[in-house]
């Protein structure tokens, strides 16, 4: 038999499951309670932090595997002093709220270092008689006016590594705080899957960048060994469009709209191009407009070019100079 608590909690925990989609999976060693209320308060109204044992939890996760299969992928995420934070709405400003709140705090011996942590050359203020707790974690120190000064740049912790009580005591004696606790998103659950939280900071442009780089490199490789694919179709399309117009160029007796079009331009290119012009106005407004305007100053300019002192406008690649061709 379960206890009220238990029961309570069970409900609560199916409750939030049925409420919000998603769900972050955070971790919350060295979080103090002040913390807790902080974030709970920012979050009021966007999430729910649920804490507990995680054997409850993941037994109310089995029982929910028969109705939701999904479930299966977070059950093996529930490991080490991890809690859940339930949501639905825009999961980088909640992610945000939740990694926001941090407390700076002193090294403490046989905590784990969660960053590297370095001593930059400095004047300690210490009486000389501390040389030699200097000398004996190798940190390289002079005497300057009677004081221990250090004279280089020293790393005493490694991140991931457990923090010595010699390394503790003289960053205490240097009053350094060198780490912030806080709680730590340590992956993301949406829709049966499970993914870091770096994906939330991945900009939606790059990803469309990365697609169309991607969609034009396949259409590449699918032209070169003529063999289509969905990214290579409207390539494939337009290719043979172009073909069927060239070939329609070539039969006197053989046309379509689009190849008439063609047809005319070659036999007249100029009075292609005037009615291109003429039509310009009806289509682009007074761009249009503008448009005829400069072309027409461009052609009146073209005599004056042609007669230019050097000769050398006029004559062109197949100008007709003496020299020439």
């Amino acid at each position: 038999m379960y206890t009220p608590k238990k029961v309570e909690y069970f409900a609560r925990m199916k409750q939030f499951m049925e409420e919000y989609p998603k769900i972050f999976i955070i971790h919350v060693d060295n979080v103090t309670s002040k913390q807790f209320m902080e974030i709970r308060y920012n979050l009021r109204g966007k999430a729910e932090i649920l804490m507990g044992k995680n054997t409850l939890m993941r037994r109310v996760l089995r029982d929910c595997v028969e109705e939701h299969p999904e479930y299966e992928t977070l059950i093996s995420q529930i490991n080490g002093n991890i809690g859940l934070v339930f949501c639905g709405g825009d999961l980088k400003e909640i992610r945000d709220i939740i990694v926001a709140n941090k407390k700076q705090a002193p090294a403490k011996a046989g905590a784990l270092s969660p960053i590297d942590v370095f001593i930059e050359p400095q004047n300690t203020g210490m009486e000389a008689n501390k040389t030699s707790f200097f000398q004996a974690l190798n940190v390289p120190t002079k005497i300057a006016r009677g004081t221990v000064e250090i004279t280089s740049r020293v790393q005493v912790c490694n991140a991931g590594e457990k923090v010595g009580p010699s390394e503790a005591s003289l960053l205490n004696l240097l009053k350094i705080s060198p780490f912030f606790y806080g709680m730590k998103v340590i992956n993301i659950y949406d829709a049966g899957s499970t993914y870091p939280p770096d994906v939330l900071d991945i900009d939606p442009n790059e990803l469309v960048n990365k697609l169309m780089k991607g969609a034009t490199e396949i259409a590449a490789y699918s032209l070169a060994v003529n063999r289509p694919t969905l990214p290579s179709v409207m390539h494939s399309v337009v290719n043979g469009y172009k073909n069927v117009i060239a070939v329609a160029f070539q039969l006197e007796g053989y046309s379509f709209p689009a190849a008439e079009k063609g047809k005319a331009f070659l036999k007249d290119p100029e009075a292609a191009m005037a009615a291109i012009a003429a039509a310009a106005p009806a289509g682009g407004g007074g761009g249009g407009g503008g448009g005829g305007d400069a072309k027409e100053e461009a052609k009146a300019e073209e005599p004056e070019e042609e007669e230019s002192e050097d000769g050398s406008m006029g004559g062109g690649l197949f100008g007709d100079d003496d020299d020439g061709w």
